[in-house]
């Protein structure tokens, strides 16, 4: 009997009942609809973000920024640098960076999955067995944490001004983690990357920075002792308490995320409202290996949008400070901005245009409701590590420096780290351009160009249990969680 004959017969026999029927039929269809409409909306967004890499313009920049962690690295340590070519010292948090770059150069084909294994592997075997301890020098780290700055030569603590650093250890992990879920095979070097990696992040004992519960102190070192200061509203440091929250052997307990959002400040700042932080690292480090979007802790929940959102609307806000440009500094535009932590033209003051302006070298810019430090100074990663967030003005906003200023700021590993059209001297005509790249912002480039592709390094760390686990933890529901 067909279903349309059967409805007729049940509408005779018992209207309540076929009333019921047809509800639930109706209810099928419009989720079938839904289905398809749905996946056709996610085809679609695939195909809007392959056209942001129909001109070859964003392979070249990630295959030119993958190239600083593939050539400027020792490959007998696996200690990156935390600038180049300006030799100083290796970056804790770069390493990190460069963890993931290695999966990703295998994924694009930049090199072999066997060179990228063996590149990880050396580092972690190198990161192992790097001596721990509470001596002030000779040390690479204590207690699982790792100081800030590791001696490029000797991997130990770069000199005693260093930190022993709960979030460069934290991003440190990140990459360790990822390494650990992306070289999933059955051959000697993946299972020994995943061993090495599982001790590494097991090693590191959360709980004893939790010195001041429930937040997490920024650190220690061996003369001063715990640092005074705890990680409270937001900032880069997402990552650091979803990892600790996760770990198995040393996992923090208490309310610490609950306690970390009540330090935020909800605003308006150029037409957006979001979690207001200067710096555009503090909207980018964590999800570089956390996908937010879909997610939501107690807060965002409340706010009724998600930490992706919330990115997002911190990446638009600066392209309308730049568009705007309310301190009139030169080269800024809708498609020419971007201020975060980077490189400057130095400490000194110029008079330009009639008027005094105070530049800065190495420092954090940033632009929001409640804090902004703004020199003149353009960092191509705050555009660049957003570009899995606002593609449409990002990438824009990428190709147009390169177009703008040419070899001042685009060379051989990309863009340099930042440029200030602004400081003009006799020997900066053009404006200055740094002679660097540095590790923590060439990271962001590599790994979220790879997010705006395919998801990649998000897809691989959703596998990865510590990383589920610390969300859930944190409180986290919904979205990809419910897998």
């Amino acid at each position: 009997m067909s279903p349309v004959f059967s409805v007729a017969s049940l509408l005779n026999a018992n209207t309540k009942n076929t009333q019921k029927i047809l509800l639930r039929r109706r209810l099928i269809f419009l989720t079938a609809i839904s289905t398809f409409l749905v996946s056709s909306i996610l085809g679609q967004s695939r195909s809007d973000r392959r056209e942001y890499f129909a001109d070859g313009f964003l392979d070249t920049l990630q295959r030119r920024t993958f190239n600083f962690f593939w050539e400027c690295t020792n490959p007998a340590t696996g200690l990156v640098p935390d600038r180049a070519p300006t030799v100083t010292f290796s970056s804790t948090a770069a390493i990190g960076f460069g963890l993931t770059a290695y999966g990703i150069g295998a994924e694009r084909g930049y090199v072999s999955r066997h060179a990228a294994a063996e590149r990880v592997l050396t580092t972690l075997q190198y990161l192992w067995n790097a001596r721990q301890g509470a001596d002030a020098t000779g040390c690479a780290g204590y207690r699982g944490f790792f100081y800030h700055f590791l001696d490029y030569k000797t991997g130990n603590r770069f000199d005693r001004n260093i930190e022993l650093s709960t979030i460069d250890t934290a991003l440190l992990m990140a990459g360790v983690l990822f390494a650990q879920s992306y070289f999933d095979r059955a051959d000697a070097t993946e299972q020994n990357i995943r061993s090495f990696a599982d001790s590494l992040f097991q090693r590191v004992d959360w709980r004893w920075m939790q010195v001041r519960p429930p937040l997490l102190c920024h650190g220690w070192d061996p003369v001063h002792g715990v640092l005074g200061n705890d990680w409270g509203g937001y900032c880069e440091a997402g990552i650091l308490y979803v990892l600790a929250y996760g770990s198995q052997t040393h996992p923090i307990a208490g309310d610490a995320w609950q306690q970390w959002t009540r330090g935020y400040v909800w605003a308006n700042y150029f037409g957006n409202e979001f979690i207001s932080f200067g710096p555009l690292f503090g909207h980018q480090y964590s999800h570089c290996w956390i996908d937010f979007k879909g997610i939501q802790d107690p807060y965002m929940k409340e706010k009724g949008i998600d930490y992706f959102e919330n990115a997002r609307r911190a990446t638009k806000s600066q392209r309308e400070y730049g568009k705007k440009n309310p301190q009139q500094w030169r080269g800024y535009s809708t498609d020419i901005w971007g201020w975060t932590a980077c490189d400057g033209p130095g400490d000194r003051s110029l008079t330009l245009d009639g008027r005094l302006r105070r530049f800065s070298s190495y420092s954090a810019r940033g632009v929001s409701a409640d804090w902004s430090y703004d020199d003149g100074t353009i960092a191509p990663t705050a555009a660049g590590g957003s570009v899995a967030f606002a593609p449409e003005i990002a990438v824009p906003a990428l190709r147009a420096m390169k177009e703008q200023y040419g070899s001042l700021i685009w060379r051989k590993y990309g863009f340099c780290d930042a440029f200030n059209p602004s400081f003009i001297t006799d020997e900066t005509p053009q404006g200055w351009a740094d002679i660097d790249y540095l590790g923590i912002d060439q990271g962001p480039i590599v790994i979220m160009i790879e997010n705006l592709r395919d998801g990649l390094v998000w897809k691989t760390m959703e596998k990865n249990p510590v990383i589920r686990r610390g969300l859930e933890r944190a409180g986290f529901t919904g979205g990809w969680l419910k897998r």
